[in-house]
């Protein structure tokens, strides 16, 4: 996309690429989203960014209006499965919070110094830059929706003192801590996050033990861009829902989804509703640890599929004749993806052979045998899904599989336990996907369905799945032909597979 082009979109407030780049106005040294409702600045006074962190890194603040910090992520970081896509993934799951620099590198496999030059060369920023932008960003969050104390909030978000937290948030906000809580908005704004953390709307339960955001959790607004078809993400979650785990409460149009997640530090709550706001999910978070805030937001994005870029699915899928009329029918069809890659793996191999009713029976059997109880329940919520290291050595009698598919669980779950498959947030997927085809038991269908929703590829389709050729045979679809579908096959499979339910009406 050339300069001109952008420049287009910003006289044009074209909100399709919100995310995909950043504009700065030299004469106020503020950087805004392409949508941004201000008057649109002269073309001379303008400079685009790829990120928002290199925005700031060239001494840019965030707009107040549009708030270009919350804005949903690249779909671009989805789609590339090279070092750059991988490593923006990582930072995004917090893996520079928690390992350093050192750590993302080492994961890479390459060097600290290469890794930097690779992401200063394509995003204008380094992964330290990169991670900062995300702290003041989770800081801001938790200034907006949380009473915790500035100096409780500066190490919750990633700081490694309070020092570089207030200096962090003045270069960003061009405010200090106290300001920007003093400044919380009557009407939250697009994509932003709620006004308060006590009474937002939809909150049940009490907080887990030790849980921090208040009894309703953290609120959050969680952006999406172009139109989200919430009724096919709500009932395909719906349909394999593990109990204990997960529940949905509500009637449709208005349910609310919600399910317990083990983070990197302790455990969590999370609820999204269905009925979306103007541009995003609503969204709470019940944290044992506030450390765990960036993390758990990455995972519920990942799960939701809120970075998707619909637009520029819509374009290639559509120009399809037979997936045209599926494309028309349901705007805004997401590929869901899971909040944990290595449960979403051993539910897939639960999954092998049978219905979606008998894979979310064994599942249940599964969690009810070797998930861990909540010290407290919530709700309908009594369990954390069991750990990969708990189940290499379980016997699994308690499900009824033949031997050899428990075979290939506890071989699947000793691969995940010792690292010998890698499922994190930068796994490199065709690596993943060989070293998963190398276990006993699992086959392409697996491997695929594992590879589409663990490691977020776009680009997977299941040709032997019954269900996708049903789908493509009443769509008149050939599948022969999914070359020019790509680099968004996964979608078109959940076209397929939808093409025998006609969206919700009403």
């Amino acid at each position: 996309m050339s300069e001109d082009s952008r420049y287009e979109a910003v006289c044009s407030r074209d909100a399709r690429f919100d995310g995909q780049f950043f504009f700065g106005v030299t004469t106020t040294g503020i950087y805004c989203r392409p949508s941004c409702p201000a008057t649109t600045p002269r073309r001379k006074n303008v400079r685009f960014f790829p990120t928002s962190a290199a925005a700031q890194g060239a001494g840019f603040r965030a707009c107040r209006r549009c708030r270009p910090d919350a804005v949903p992520g690249s779909a671009e970081w989805n789609a590339r499965a090279d070092s750059v896509g991988r490593a923006m993934r990582m930072i995004g799951d917090g893996v520079v919070d928690r390992e350093g620099v050192s750590g993302l590198a080492a994961r890479l496999g390459y060097s600290a110094r290469q890794v930097q030059r690779q992401l200063t060369a394509e995003l204008g920023a380094g992964p330290v830059a990169l991670a900062r932008a995300q702290r003041a960003h989770t800081a801001r969050i938790l200034l907006r929706t949380t009473d915790l104390r500035a100096s409780e909030i500066a190490f919750a978000a990633g700081f490694s003192s309070v020092r570089q937290f207030n200096d962090t948030l003045r270069a960003i906000y061009a405010a200090t801590p106290t300001e920007l809580r003093a400044a919380r908005p009557e009407k939250p704004s697009r994509s932003g996050p709620a006004e308060a953390a006590d009474g937002a709307p939809g909150a049940s339960g009490g907080a887990l033990p030790g849980a921090s955001g208040g009894a309703a959790g953290v609120p959050l607004r969680l952006a999406y861009r172009g139109p989200y078809d919430t009724a096919q993400v709500f009932d395909y979650l719906a349909r394999r829902a593990l109990a204990g785990v997960e529940e949905m409460v509500g009637a449709p149009g208005a349910r609310t989804y919600r399910r317990t997640l083990r983070l990197p530090h302790a455990c969590a709550v999370v609820e999204v509703d269905e009925r979306p706001g103007d541009g995003w999910l609503e969204c709470r978070l019940r944290l044992t640890e506030l450390r765990d805030l960036t993390t758990a937001i990455q995972r519920i994005r990942r799960l939701f599929d809120l970075d998707a870029d619909p637009y520029a699915v819509a374009e290639r899928l559509g120009a399809d004749a037979a997936l045209a009329p599926l494309v028309a029918a349901r705007p805004g069809l997401r590929s869901p993806g899971t909040a944990d890659p290595a449960e979403l793996a051993v539910r897939a191999v639960l999954g092998q052979q049978v219905s979606v009713a008998a894979g979310r029976v064994l599942g249940d059997a599964l969690v009810t045998a070797y998930g861990e109880p909540l010290a407290r329940p919530d709700g309908g919520l009594t369990r954390l899904f069991p750990r990969a290291e708990d189940l290499a050595g379980a016997p699994l009698t308690e499900l009824g599989m033949p031997e050899g598919r428990r075979a290939t669980l506890r071989t699947l779950a000793t691969a995940l336990a010792d690292g010998a498959v890698r499922l994190d947030a930068g796994a490199e997927r065709d690596r993943a996907e060989k070293e998963l085809l190398g276990l006993r038991g699992i086959g392409p269908w697996t491997a695929g369905y594992i590879r589409m929703r663990a490691l977020g590829d776009p680009d997977v389709l299941l040709e032997s799945d019954v269900a996708v050729r049903a789908g493509a045979r009443a769509a008149g679809a050939h599948l022969e032909d999914s070359e020019s579908w790509r680099p968004w096959r996964s979608y078109a499979m959940h076209h397929l597979w939808n093409a025998a339910r006609p969206p919700r009406t009403g």
